[in-house]
């Protein structure tokens, strides 16, 4: 789970990580009177979607005065910012965060993710900070600062310091640099977070260490640990079909290709992924239905599946155990009598209770395209992909 900027440092203070001051506005009315109790000016108008580059999309803004803050508001709220994260159809922004402007002397990059490779903790650091960092670290690797943690372990301050050394920071700040980032890591184990950035943080004219900006994403499987985040969910940020199958407990990740998926096991997805990429086409979501997946969770996803202006082609690719071929096919079958099914459908699945759920698919009125193999399967979505098919005595290109 994502979460917003003014949420994140809201986070922060509990761990006495030092932010500007602030606050949230959901109209120009709240961010005026946020304004007001700053009561210096400039302050920062910053719009809040879950997306970076929102400066060069039109999303920051600087205010002079009372008025301005109102207009700026205004204008920002309710509109759509276009980033390179975003994709061409933007982010609608519902609420802002008005923020003290400081004086800045230094901007500096810091970062903790998961590092799958070593199945440690990765903390970066650049000196090269307000900046997409990775534009930063492909043209000049040696920008980034790298220091793995053993979890077992956790962080030591020999750690601390080595970044702190690597940062160029001055004795008056360091010791502060250290202690924020012992909370930063705090933090990230705590709340069994995947990222934890701040991008830039900035060393003040006063020579104070504060997070101007804020990004926290937190592991979904860890969300039963952390009831009291819940409420921090925007779904109005998420994709709506994700949002939908989150209602139903399936794995649902939407993507840019425009092949639908249907699979059982992340493995088995990943691998399909890959042959619709070979065979030259590209994903359009990642669906699992796992095990424990019912008729009418099949049902349902294979809904939203269709339900997506992007798919023109729909793959089924199941290998039945704890989900068995006639539920698979039950659920399909179900959809597909309840949903006009315009698109090629190819199925390809083996396992428990195949036959039955062969029997199912062809005495149904739903005429899918069944392939005996995946090799089968990779040829269709390959014709498919290259020339269209015909279908109800349309052409439909994929």
């Amino acid at each position: 789970m994502r979460l917003h900027e003014y949420q994140a440092k809201e986070l922060f203070k509990k761990y006495n990580i030092s932010v500007p001051d602030g606050g949230i506005a959901f109209d120009p009315d709240e961010a005026r009177a946020t304004a007001r109790r700053i009561g210096r000016f400039p302050v920062v108008i910053k719009a809040q979607i879950h997306a970076g580059g929102r400066g060069k999309g039109g999303g920051i803004k600087l205010a002079g005065s009372t008025d301005e803050v109102y207009s700026l508001t205004h204008r920002i709220i309710g509109t759509k910012i276009v980033t390179s994260q975003t994709g061409r159809e933007g982010k609608l922004v519902r609420k802002v965060l008005v923020e003290e402007k400081l004086e800045i002397d230094k901007e500096l990059y810091l970062g903790i993710i998961i590092d799958r490779k070593t199945s440690k903790i990765l903390i970066m650091a650049s000196e090269a900070g307000g900046i997409d960092i990775e534009d930063a670290a492909a043209a000049d690797p040696d920008k980034i600062i790298r220091v793995f943690i053993d979890p077992n372990l956790g962080i030591q301050p020999f750690h601390c310091r080595e970044i702190a050394f690597d940062l160029k920071l001055t004795s008056s700040v360091w010791k502060q640099f250290v202690g924020m980032l012992q909370s930063l890591y705090r933090l990230f184990v705590d709340y069994d977070c995947s990222l934890a950035e701040i991008n830039p943080l900035v060393v003040t004219s006063k020579e104070s260490i504060v997070a101007l900006d804020a990004k926290i994403d937190i592991d979904d499987n860890s969300m039963f640990r952390h009831r009291n985040i819940l409420e921090y969910r925007d779904i109005e940020e998420e994709d709506p079909l994700e949002v939908e199958a989150s209602r139903f407990n399936l794995n649902y990740i939407k993507m840019n290709g425009n092949v639908g998926n249907m699979v059982n096991g992340a493995g088995l997805a990943m691998a399909t992924m890959d042959i619709i990429k070979l065979a030259g086409a590209a994903p359009a979501n990642f669906l699992d239905v796992g095990g424990g997946t019912t008729i009418e969770m099949v049902e349902k996803g294979f809904g939203i599946i269709l339900s997506d202006k992007d798919v023109k082609l729909v793959f089924i690719n199941i290998f039945g155990g704890i989900l068995r071929c006639d539920v698979l096919a039950k659920g399909v079958v179900q959809a597909a009598e309840k949903i006009d099914v315009n698109i090629p459908v190819i199925v390809r699945m083996d396992g428990t209770n195949i036959e039955e759920g062969r029997r199912i698919l062809f005495e149904s009125s739903f005429k899918p395209i069944y392939t005996e193999n995946l090799k089968d399967a990779a040829q269709k979505i390959s014709e498919f992909a290259g020339a269209g098919a015909m279908l109800g005595g349309e052409r439909h290109k994929v």
